[in-house]
């Protein structure tokens, strides 16, 4: 498990469109199918990582307490399910199910979803403003597994909070941490 920051794309960038397969409904869904009208939420998770194992159900409830404020959430695995089938999308479909997803599970089998966002790790987080714009690129909390802070989402849910409440967001992001991207 090599513990990987994410890259930190600039604030104001536009998110990359993507067209990708839903895991949960096998249907292919797009960007801006899946925008909310507030905010959108893009994460890049996987089914393996214990980085994201350990935030899974914090992920859950903040999709759901968010989900009526206008955010709405987007997960994406971009693992490499030939060195790491754990991933693949008949499984990825069974942990969503097993998770109680409720945002879109997509696979990003071509990685370029992944290197469009520069998305570096699991869990890494990007927030878009109504317009697409970033506005957040960080971290969920400090928790990791095995450094005993709570989950919260505190960091996370302040960004979410100041988007929706037109206030401004702190710049200075902490990186989210976890495990690398399965590059092919």
């Amino acid at each position: 498990m090599a513990l990987t920051p994410s890259n930190m794309l600039p604030l104001g960038t536009i998110a990359p469109n993507f067209n990708l397969v839903d895991t949960k409904d096998n249907e292919t869904k797009s960007l801006t199918q899946l925008k909310g009208n507030k905010g959108t939420l893009i994460m890049f998770i996987c089914n393996h990582c214990p980085f994201v194992i350990h935030v899974n159900a914090a992920l859950v409830k903040l999709a759901n307490d968010y989900k009526t404020k206008g955010i709405n959430c987007v997960a994406i695995s971009s693992n490499d399910v030939e060195n790491y089938p754990q991933d693949s999308p008949d499984k990825m479909k069974i942990h969503a199910e097993e998770n109680h997803y409720p945002f879109p599970y997509l696979y990003d089998e071509t990685q370029e979803v992944a290197k469009a966002y520069d998305a570096a790790c699991t869990p890494d987080f990007f927030l878009f403003d109504e317009d697409l714009k970033l506005v957040y690129a960080g971290q969920l909390d400090g928790s990791r597994p095995g450094n005993d802070i709570p989950v919260t989402g505190k960091d996370l849910r302040a960004a979410i909070d100041a988007l929706l409440n037109n206030e401004t967001i702190n710049p200075n992001q902490k990186p989210s941490m976890g495990c690398n991207i399965k590059w092919k």
